[in-house]
């Protein structure tokens, strides 16, 4: 199933875009001093921890694998600046809502990143080097670290349309634990369990309570399913994938529930960035529709899912799709309910490419508030046309979902 989030041909050469697609600089002359966000942070970014070759931090814990190159690609820890007591906060996203953009950056760019180049497939016979990068990601509290690099740290803000950026980086030499890792229970019985597979691994450590950012971490150094299958995993595939692989379990569940009884409206704004879902009385279908507003098109972008077709990869909004996904069947699940669901999502001038966490965990913030009821379909669009600054007739002429509906009701 992983295959289906690996990189074009071009990508796994290393050949990357030529324009920043925040500011539209020339990514070949990206550096600090010029880049209108990260500059006027500078002057908070503790550079001095990052001048020497051999840097002691606490770990979240994060431990990054990188696309370019694939299938040989960078991996390797990540040590804060900061202060201990805050370390773990850069692990929880679901309380990064709270936080302004400009603090967001700060925490990213204070994370010091190592990288070793390494063959996925050597999860399966890992070296010292990276096993201590997977006992690492086992802990689910941040652990004090030391690492030694081949050169000093640099910092190059790279900015990409899904991805985070990171902050100073450098060749890795070696790791040390300075303490031992706090490993739940049931992370030890499904990584020491080798004719385990991935996708029920990760579904026994979610119904265990294990957090998701822990379960992705695990995926992606390279800790679950059966011996001979594992392998490290880039960091953006797992998120994703670990997205789906929960949503399709709940969806089993949520197809064999009763429908609700009225349409429901849902949202909620944070870090420039709009999310509302409609649930609709009817059978499981799903689609979201997505528009940039600093980077205006004539329509959202769409994809969707229907009853009794193939899933397939969601092109247009690639890993948001499963991010939002996930959150609106977690709602019906444990409501023991079933519906379709539209979700609109608006993104304003003012968000950076942070990564799909924040439509997560928006998407569950705006679930967990109370809903706005309508009796028809009709009234339900009305409502949505007030909160929505987008016209409501483009959300419509956009929506798969929507026009599949309009041709049902002519059928009837």
């Amino acid at each position: 199933m992983l295959h289906e989030y690996e990189i074009s041909e071009l990508e796994a050469k290393g050949e990357r875009r030529k324009f920043c697609p925040v500011c539209r600089g020339k990514l070949s002359e990206c550096r600090p001093a010029i880049c209108p966000f990260v500059k006027k942070l500078s002057a908070w970014i503790p550079i001095e921890r990052f001048q020497d070759r051999l840097v002691f931090g606490a770990s979240p814990p994060t431990v990054l694998v990188g696309e370019w190159g694939y299938p040989k690609v960078n991996v390797g820890p990540a040590v804060s600046a900061m202060e201990k007591d805050f370390v773990g906060l850069l692990d929880m996203y679901e309380k990064w809502l709270d936080f302004s953009m400009d603090e967001l950056l700060l925490m990213r760019l204070s994370l010091l990143h190592g990288k070793k180049k390494v063959g996925v497939t050597s999860a399966r016979t890992p070296n010292k080097l990276l096993e201590s990068f997977q006992e690492l990601a086992m802990s689910s509290t941040p652990v004090d670290a030391e690492m030694e690099f081949e050169s000093k740290p640099s910092l190059k803000p790279l900015f990409y349309v899904r991805e985070p950026p990171i902050g100073p980086s450098a060749p890795l030499l070696k790791v040390r634990l300075v303490e031992n890792p706090s490993v739940p229970r049931t992370v030890e019985k499904v990584v020491a369990d080798t004719d385990l597979r991935a996708a029920d691994a990760i579904i026994t450590m979610y119904r265990s309570g294990i957090r998701q950012e822990h379960i992705t971490r695990l995926l992606s150094i390279g800790l679950l399913g059966a011996k001979n299958e594992r392998k490290v995993v880039p960091t953006e595939w797992s998120i994703t994938a670990v997205d789906e692989i929960i949503g399709k379990s709940l969806r089993k569940e949520v197809m064999k529930n009763p429908l609700i009884d009225l349409y429901e409206i849902y949202g909620f704004e944070a870090l420039y960035n709009r999310v509302y879902i409609l649930l609709l009385p009817l059978r499981w279908m799903f689609e979201v529709l997505e528009y940039w507003h600093n980077m205006p098109s004539r329509l959202p972008y769409s994809d969707h899912e229907f009853p009794g077709f193939p899933d397939r990869y969601p092109e247009n909004i690639g890993g948001a799709y499963h991010a939002v996904r996930l959150p609106v069947l977690e709602h019906l699940s444990a409501r023991k309910r079933q519906a379709a669901a539209l979700v609109f999502i608006e993104v304003f001038p003012g968000w950076l490419p942070l990564g799909v966490w924040r439509l997560r965990e928006i998407s569950r913030r705006a679930l967990s508030m109370r809903s706005t009821r309508a009796s028809s379909l009709d009234e339900a669009l009305s409502l949505l046309s007030t909160k929505l600054k987008l016209p409501i007739e483009k959300w419509i002429r956009a929506s798969w979902l929507l026009d599949f509906l309009k041709n049902q009701t002519r059928l009837e």
